[in-house]
């Protein structure tokens, strides 16, 4: 418990200037989470060029 209690306050910091900006990594995030999404739909089944015109015709 007091290892954990340790960590979280080191990242005080982190947590205020995350909390108190104006910037967000939201449009960032979003792109990742669909091309993740577009990745698991090809499961294995096709190459990085067909991953490739997916993730940019998806648009």
């Amino acid at each position: 418990m007091r290892f954990a209690s340790r960590s979280l306050t080191s990242y005080l910091a982190a947590v205020t200037a995350g909390l108190s900006l104006s910037c967000s990594s939201g449009p960032v995030e979003g792109n990742v989470n669909r091309i993740k999404m577009i990745k698991r739909q090809l499961c294995g089944r096709a190459g990085f060029d067909l991953l490739r015109e997916r993730v940019l015709l998806a648009n």
